[in-house]
């Protein structure tokens, strides 16, 4: 439903520009434009850890229960639902059931009486083009009536058309100001996007400082993009504090997990480098590894250099220039990998681009 208005994490202020030992020249990441990206499947969660017992204390670890003894034993009861004492908003409801035409006859009554949060239904409805011809010119109508009703999505929407002039006069001033009262009200996206238009329009401590509320407010919402930043702003600003300093891998991590490849990147490089923490070489080349089978060309370039110096993995010449060619092909020059490749053996690097033709991103 949302998108971002900036397209890449401002580089240069804050960007990573971490050198793998050996591996050639620094490099800085953006971020790409995802922020509502949804979670990989294999993505991790929270786990709860195992604690051993010590010796000579009696404690067993469980056994569980086997299947035949839960055959025809009594389930333990539910626990009692809470009562909902809200306000049921049937047309919502309509819509998350996939009843469109309803939702829409629903909303549209509400929308024509005033009712800010029905006005964004209709407009994300007639956008999308569910359960009515899809008709933007509309939509950004109803996005603008929502958003000076008060409702956080509709004013987050309408600051992004009033950005790009989109089925409305193009008006910046007036585009940052419902940005700002989007974020103001807890909307994740508006959040990490004013953070953006702060750092934007303010270069250096100041606009980094103003920024870093919002993206923190918006990483602890779940949005990747805000979590690659505040672990980003973390670990490169000088004037924060050691308690914060020391989240720096945490936020990465998550934003890793979530599976926004720059973050899954920066993740191999700083276990790897030991920034905000200890090194791990095999946890690098696995986070460097998910974010090269995506496609990020500086991931396939820095994996190169890990197989050539059996960091997390072993060394393997082959591989190593599979990845190197595809990077190469995209546009990335490597003068100390090039010397290897050429170094080679006429097969070895037969076997390196017939796999590297044969790659599909994953």
């Amino acid at each position: 439903m949302y998108r971002k208005f900036s397209s890449r994490f401002l580089t240069g202020i804050v960007a990573s520009t971490l050198l793998i030992a050996g591996g050639g020249e620094a490099f800085s990441q953006s971020a790409p434009d995802a922020v509502s990206r949804p979670l990989e499947k294999d993505a991790d969660v929270i786990r709860k850890g195992r604690v051993d017992a010590p010796e000579g204390d009696g404690i067993q670890p469980s056994q569980g229960v086997t299947l035949f003894d839960r055959m025809g034993a009594d389930l333990p009861p539910l626990p009692p639902e809470k009562e909902f004492k809200g306000k049921i908003d049937e047309a919502y409801g309509a819509f998350q059931r996939g009843e469109y035409v309803t939702a829409l006859d629903k909303a549209l009554t509400r929308a024509q009486a005033g009712d800010a949060a029905a006005q964004t239904l209709v407009a994300e409805m007639m956008s999308r083009g569910l359960g009515i011809a899809s008709d933007p010119k509309t939509a950004a109508f109803w996005y603008g009536q929502a958003a000076n009703g008060g409702d956080p999505a509709a004013m987050f929407q309408y600051a992004l058309l009033l950005m790009q002039g989109r089925n409305v006069t193009r008006d910046k001033a007036k585009a940052d100001e419902f940005m700002r009262k989007a974020a103001d009200a807890g909307n994740a996206s508006a959040q990490f996007n004013w953070a953006q238009i702060l750092v934007s329009e303010n270069p250096g401590a100041k606009g980094l400082s103003e920024a870093l509320p919002y993206y923190e407010k918006s990483a602890e919402q779940g949005v990747a993009d805000a979590q690659y930043a505040v672990a980003q702003i973390y670990v490169s600003v000088s004037d924060i504090g050691p308690e914060k300093r020391a989240q720096a891998r945490d936020w990465m991590l998550r934003a890793a997990k979530a599976g926004f490849d720059t973050a899954q990147l920066d993740m191999g490089v700083w276990l790897v480098n030991g920034v905000g923490g200890p090194r791990d070489y095999n946890e690098g080349y696995n986070w460097m590894q998910r974010a090269a089978l995506k496609g990020n060309v500086a991931a396939q370039n820095k994996l190169s250099h890990l197989y050539i110096q059996a960091l997390g993995t072993r060394p393997d010449p082959v591989e190593a220039a599979k990845w190197y060619v595809l990077s190469r092909r995209a546009g990335m020059k490597d003068l100390a990998l090039e010397d290897f490749y050429l170094g080679l053996t006429d097969e070895q690097q037969k076997q390196a681009i017939d796999a590297a033709n044969k790659f599909r991103r994953s």
